[in-house]
């Protein structure tokens, strides 16, 4: 065993040590120190991370730091089991063995090389432009990004020569970062394209009056979202660097591939009627600003879209159910991110993010109303690594923000509600698990475990600063 199986445990150890900071029980103090041995456990890759993560939920549960009953305490742990957004994880998983086992995902990735594999940056702009498209009517960046984009992406590498594991880097690692790191910028630019945007509003509007539309929300946006969206492909070739950055015969190969396959089989006929209808409901059945007649809006949850395409599939026998249970990716996935939905829920209950908040807001109280703007925006953005729910994020720490934000004289509420809703999407980049897509490209195998955190830093630092530079100033100006 390596000293990466016990630095966890030291962790956890040192801060159980520790005594126990003012304002905290001893019992929320230790359920922290759990869930960041946890972390350290998913950073230095102690263990396969479903292990890690079951393991700190099962020991957490046992010694009933959140619920004290041992029965309400089983009850909390499986409660992340039953999330909409794990099983659409899941799905996505799910609709990628469709893909391949149809051969419309080849197809697909097939036709993007042969239109724009002569360069790997050409197909980075390919995959970041298909988000862009998609992102205005899919208010579920799972669905649009894990359900739509990676399925199709994952093929891709595959044609290069570049497999999960030691070949990752020669062009798997570029693809798919890219994907995950401009699904990030399409959850912010568009109001519509993140379904917690329109919860934070909510929210805002309740504590503090501030309204925002669709059209206010992307002009506010557009000058560091549009420009990310030209940068994360380029960025993403500097910090990825791809091995093979251009393969002029590749073009041909795939020109010759496409010829072999013929014409759309039965199966990829079906598997692309049940992409767009899947596509179709989760743009009309899931939007609260589109009403058909006899249904209304928000007539079908994003996750039970996912249900009804995963029956639709072993009923035509695009996939069979053994494929399902043999995607050794998924449910691992599924493990993984459940343990740290759950645990990182779990901070939320026992009043720790609470008390972070408002021990890190007290003293901005007195300060200039810029650099309270910042500090708390700062703050709104980084803290989410204490999250792996973005909706649950905006729900415990933006009304404690704009809460302090109200006693600084001077500070635009307005802009502070603008900057942290900003925040939702992009802070996605951050974490293996701070968004919904994030588990699958993180589990991919395309992408290694310290570099996704890298990586997450790096981007998130870009985003992070371009919102303070571009959009703080901006806002300042339109406003």
């Amino acid at each position: 065993m390596s000293w990466r199986t016990f630095a966890p445990l030291g962790v956890w150890l040192l801060l159980y040590l520790i005594p126990v900071p003012a304002g905290l029980t001893t019992n929320q103090w230790h359920y922290f120190a759990v869930f960041a041995a946890v972390i350290a456990g998913l950073i230095l890759e102690s263990m396969p991370v479903a292990a890690v993560g079951l393991i700190g939920l099962t020991f957490a549960g046992v010694m009933g730091y959140v619920e004290p009953d041992p029965n309400k305490s089983l009850r909390w742990m499986l409660s992340g089991f039953s999330e909409g957004t794990v099983w659409l994880i899941v799905g996505a998983f799910v609709f990628s063995i469709g893909y391949r086992k149809s051969g419309l995902g080849r197809r697909i990735a097939l036709l993007l090389v042969r239109g724009l594999g002569r360069r790997t940056i050409g197909l980075g702009y390919a995959v970041a432009f298909s988000d862009v498209i998609l992102a205005p009517a899919t208010p579920s960046n799972t669905a649009r990004s894990g359900g739509t984009i990676y399925p199709i992406v994952s093929n891709i590498p595959k044609i290069y020569g570049s497999e999960p594991g030691p070949t990752a880097g020669r062009i798997g690692t570029y693809v798919m970062w890219t994907a995950f790191a401009t699904t990030a910028v399409t959850s912010s630019l568009f109001v519509t394209a993140l379904a917690p945007n329109a919860a934070a509003l909510a929210i805002a509007k309740k504590i503090s009056g501030v309204e925002i539309g669709w059209s206010q929300w992307f002009i506010g946006f557009a000058p560091l979202g549009i420009p990310l969206l030209l940068l994360v492909p380029l960025l993403s070739y500097i910090v990825c660097k791809p091995q093979v950055t251009e393969s002029p015969e590749i073009v041909v190969w795939s020109s010759n591939e496409l010829a072999a396959m013929g014409p759309l089989s039965r199966n990829e006929w079906v598997m692309g009627v049940l992409v767009l209808l899947a596509m179709t409901l989760w743009i009309i059945g899931s939007n609260p600003n589109i009403s058909l007649p006899g249904l209304g809006s928000n007539f079908i949850n994003a996750t039970m879209v996912v249900f009804v395409v995963i029956s639709l599939m072993l009923v035509t026998g695009v996939i069979d159910f053994a494929d399902i249970v043999a995607e050794k990716a998924a449910w691992e996935v599924f493990f993984y991110f459940t343990s740290l939905l759950t645990l990182s829920s779990g901070l939320n209950d026992i009043g720790f993010i609470k008390w972070v908040a408002e021990g890190y807001a007290k003293p901005l109280a007195g300060l200039s109303p810029t650099l309270g703007m910042i500090l708390l925006v700062s703050f709104f953005f980084w803290i989410h690594y204490f999250f792996s729910s973005i909706t649950a994020h905006a729900a415990a720490v933006l009304p404690v923000v704009l809460a302090v934000g109200s006693g600084i004289p001077g500070l635009s509420l307005p802009t502070l509600t603008l900057l942290c809703v900003y925040s939702l999407g992009l802070m996605g980049v951050i974490s293996p698990y701070a968004t919904g897509p994030a588990p699958m490209y993180y589990g991919s195998g395309y992408i290694g475990k310290r570099d996704f955190w890298k990586f997450g830093l790096i981007f998130g630092l870009v985003y992070f600063v371009g919102l303070l530079v571009i959009v703080l100033p901006w806002l300042a100006l339109i406003s």
